[in-house]
């Protein structure tokens, strides 16, 4: 696994060996989301959230494109250490990193955010929760993006807030806005 761009760019991270409920986004799944992210969004203003933070990856690339402001949540342990001791090592500032279960966080949470990643486990039975739970709780400042990774089996076209999808193989990409005036 490898930090694909910015200050950390080209640096590679070991993730623990058997990560039975981790399944890292692909290098080129990564590359392609974070084009159109970088076209789009002002990384230096922004604060983050990272739901089901597995490895750490999606927050590496963000912080290391100069996000100041980033919050990691993941519930299994041996992750949570690997992404602590990963941030330690790496040397990146303003990270939070929230040891829960990410539902309960959501529930939870008071902050809002200008960008949200989720990357759930494909098996995850309430995935289709996740946009409706993010709107309800208000977690998305106005024009704030919420990106769900997915796989083809799961169709958001439909809900609120839906605005594209990118397909990198059986990883989908879907993007929802909060577009409401603040």
């Amino acid at each position: 696994m490898r930090i694909i761009s910015g200050s950390l760019g080209g640096r590679r991270i070991q993730p623990p060996a058997n990560m039975p409920h981790t399944r890292p986004t692909t290098d080129i799944a990564k590359e392609g989301l974070f084009n159109i992210l970088q076209n789009n969004l002002d990384f230096e203003e922004l604060r983050t959230l990272d739901l089901f933070g597995g490895t750490g990856a999606i927050s590496y690339e963000l912080a290391s494109r100069g996000v100041p402001d980033l919050t990691i949540v993941e519930k299994d342990p041996k992750m949570f250490d690997f992404i602590r001791k990963t941030v330690e090592t790496l040397k990146i500032e303003g990270v939070k990193v929230v040891r829960s279960e990410v539902f309960r966080y959501i529930d939870e949470c008071s902050q809002q955010y200008d960008f949200i990643f989720a990357g759930p486990p494909y098996a995850l039975t309430t995935i289709d929760d996740l946009p409706k739970r993010i709107f309800e709780k208000g977690l998305l400042r106005s024009g704030g993006w919420f990106i769900l990774e997915h796989t083809p089996r799961n169709d958001y076209k439909g809900f609120p807030g839906y605005k594209w999808e990118r397909n990198y193989g059986t990883t989908i990409f879907t993007l929802f806005e909060n577009s409401a005036a603040e």
